[in-house]
């Protein structure tokens, strides 16, 4: 399960990145061509590239959101929880082991 999200973040994260390449081309095409002077395409590169920030950051929520959501559905305990219980439980079989040996030795003693 945890695989899948990473896949999903690391996917977003991509996805920024690519959108911050291609707005770069995309610019460096438009000032090739005359579209754009050097300082409009700066300019307009910044701006897609903040827009493209801005959406991953919305996405890695979106997905952090709805992964919370689910794993709140699943009713799944957390990896603290568990590690307490498991520590009780250990504790405990060790306390009834030698309470259980000190009763054996004494009823063999008699």
């Amino acid at each position: 399960m945890m695989d899948l999200i990473h896949k999903i973040l690391y996917t977003g994260i991509g996805f920024a990145a690519l959108t911050e390449e291609k707005a770069k081309e995309l610019v460096a095409d438009l000032e090739t061509r005359g579209e754009v002077s050097g300082e409009e395409g700066k300019k307009l590169a910044q701006d897609l590239i903040a827009k493209a920030r801005k959406h991953s950051q919305e996405l890695r929520q979106t997905i952090n959101d709805e992964v919370t959501k689910v794993l709140g559905k699943m009713k799944l305990v957390p990896r603290q929880d568990y590690e307490e219980l498991a520590s009780r439980v250990s504790q405990l079989e060790s306390k009834y082991t030698a309470a259980h040996t000190e009763t054996a030795e004494t009823e063999d003693s008699l």
